[in-house]
């Protein structure tokens, strides 16, 4: 664990290969995640203030109780804009026992309950190895009542370049169109491509997806437990250079994949624990016609 210059700490993470991964205590945020050859895997703005209290865009930040500006004053929930805690005694799984994994906690508190009436435990594992970072939240609920709650992991990636990226895994699905209302649509093309802003949410979807990187020749691959729902997010020209927080050009080579569960709440009667899991590994595309050869990503062959 070290202290950044601005005061923050941050837990480092690294395994034999050279994977690497990086986690503010505030939020139990990922920030960095680099693969054996050093590349940066995730986005983060530099127009962000780590001290602002709307935290720092880019990596993997974990919304909950709420996802978006649905519910709590503050945007995005409580996790967040707290400040967590090494986890010694994350039963029931096993405690950490090398450099590449951390567990975190963050309990609420009495001053928590004025925003969020319900007494909860959050925890957090993160773990490195080689091409890989995985994520298993937990959700535990020490109160006296049920609760329910939204929650999702949003992963900002770092790609070469918007346009030619493809997202693979949720065609026919049906999303809700964030950019129209909400309203409800259904996935008509047989990958999602990039012209435009989208902010979408698509719903009942697989446990894979592929991010694929035509001029990286790299494919990122999502897989999920718990959390149903996936949101695709790139802001593009217009929004970027309205947001304070982005850099005017940086919709070009970022893209939000979130692993999330917002359609349908989850609810947790008192003292029971969900738990969600998410992989990402990198992969190398492989190319028929100029296209990438998908189906072995996506169907477990890749």
């Amino acid at each position: 664990m070290i202290s950044d210059a601005d005061g923050s700490s941050k837990v480092i993470l690294s395994e034999p290969t050279g994977s690497t991964a990086e986690v503010l205590l505030l939020g139990g945020h990922v920030v960095s995640w680099k693969n054996g050859r050093r590349e940066e895997l995730l986005y983060m703005s530099n127009k962000t203030a780590r001290k602002s209290p709307k935290g720092t865009r880019g990596g993997i930040p974990m919304c909950f109780p709420q996802f978006g500006n649905l519910g709590l004053p503050e945007q995005q929930g409580l996790a967040k804009n707290r400040l967590w805690q090494v986890d010694n005694d994350p039963s029931p799984l096993t405690p950490a026992s090398n450099q590449s994994t951390v567990d975190l906690i963050f309990k609420s508190t009495e001053e928590d309950l004025k925003s969020w009436p319900h007494r909860f435990e959050l925890r957090l594992r993160i773990s490195v190895s080689a091409e890989k970072l995985i994520l298993i939240p937990r959700v535990r609920n020490v109160d006296s009542k049920a609760f329910p709650f939204m929650f999702a992991l949003r992963n900002y990636f770092s790609v070469s370049d918007i346009s030619e990226v493809r997202v693979e895994g949720l065609e026919t699905l049906d999303y809700l169109d964030n950019l129209l209302r909400g309203d409800r649509y259904t996935e008509q093309a047989d990958a999602i491509t990039f012209d435009g802003e989208i902010d979408r949410v698509y719903l009942s979807t697989p446990t894979k997806i592929a991010i694929i990187d035509h001029e990286k020749k790299r494919t990122i691959v999502l897989r999920k437990e718990g959390m149903a729902d996936a949101v695709v997010w790139n802001p593009w020209d217009k929004k970027a250079k309205a947001l304070p927080d982005i850099g005017d050009d940086d919709y070009k080579t970022m893209l939000r994949v979130d692993s999330a569960a917002i359609e349908t709440q989850i609810v947790l009667k008192p003292f029971e624990e969900w738990k969600g899991r998410q992989e990402l590994c990198t992969v190398s595309s492989s190319y028929c016609s100029g296209q990438l050869d998908p189906r072995k990503v996506l169907h477990g062959l890749g």
